[in-house]
């Protein structure tokens, strides 16, 4: 069952990043002892009792209604993905051990219609992941735009965060933009992590990059979670240097586990010119992780 101190830790974070002016509520005095809103005025805004607000932040979910969690998620201010993950926590925590889903399979290869799309799709960066981060396939210009991700000899699946956190080159790859680029990474995490708390190589991975990187951890402890459809993705080039691509991407219906996503830059831009400096090199060989043979 996911544990109560995931719980706990998810709903003090949030209702300590609330103002009292931010949730109409009067500030009287000038000493509060703690950031944000105090417990009973979560409770009073979510109309709930103080002892049963108390109950729910020490983890104890067990048994909250529909009608519970949306009070709760209106008087914290969550967002989209924030109370998805609400109800995700709820899901588990109501979930004996007789009732217990297998976690979803996570998918390690791409079915080869899946690869075709992909590689019809020669004049925009694609590639396919699953939901722990492991890039699965790209096509030629995906795998010149990651090209730092495959030196040394690897093929996919490759895992992006472990890229991002442990690799030397992550920091690099991201350049100036990394740390928004690491934030949104450990919320992917975090948000599957709820989503799906038995999957025990999720599990895995989250426990190496919190032993392993220190950025990971404090990261972690945040607690932020988020939905990332679309928006722009940064990159310092090793070849073309930096580059800002706009990218949406889309759950593939017949394999729920696996995203394609897509990316384009701005007509006109440097962005655009530089997309087809890189669409250059990618029509070589070096281009291609080892092993990846030509699309036909």
């Amino acid at each position: 069952m996911v544990s109560r101190n995931e719980i706990k830790e998810f709903l003090a974070s949030r209702r300590a990043r609330i103002t009292p002016q931010q949730a109409g509520l009067p500030a009287y005095g000038g000493n509060r002892r703690v950031p944000g809103l105090r417990r009973e005025e979560v409770a009073m805004l979510a109309g709930m009792s103080v002892d049963y607000y108390v109950r729910l932040e020490r983890g104890n979910l067990t048994g909250a209604s529909e009608a519970v969690l949306d009070s709760l998620a209106r008087a914290l201010q969550l967002d989209e993905a924030e109370r998805d993950h609400l109800w995700d926590l709820a899901r588990a925590a109501n979930t004996t051990p007789q009732r217990r889903r297998r976690a979803p399979q996570q998918q390690t290869q791409v079915p080869p219609n899946v690869q075709r799309i992909l590689d019809s799709m020669t004049d925009a960066p694609a590639f396919v992941r699953n939901s722990r981060l492991d890039l699965l396939a790209a096509n030629r210009l995906g795998f010149a735009l990651y090209a730092p991700m495959f030196t040394d000899g690897r093929r996919p699946p490759v895992n992006m965060a472990r890229f991002k956190f442990l690799d030397p080159r992550g920091r690099e790859f991201f350049g100036r933009h990394w740390e928004e680029s690491m934030n949104n990474t450990v919320a992917l995490l975090r948000t599957e992590a709820g989503r799906n708390p038995h999957d025990k190589g999720l599990t895995d991975l989250i426990g190496e990059l919190v032993t392993r990187s220190e950025d990971f951890r404090t990261a972690w402890a945040r607690h932020n979670v988020r939905l990332h459809y679309s928006g722009l993705k940064h990159f310092h080039h090793p070849v073309v240097g930096d580059l800002t691509l706009a990218f949406d991407a889309m759950q593939l219906p017949a394999e729920p586990s696996l995203s394609l996503t897509a990316m384009s830059a701005r007509p006109g831009s440097p962005d655009e010119d530089a997309l087809k400096l890189l669409a250059s090199w990618a029509a070589t060989d070096e281009a291609l992780p080892r092993g990846i043979g030509t699309p036909s």
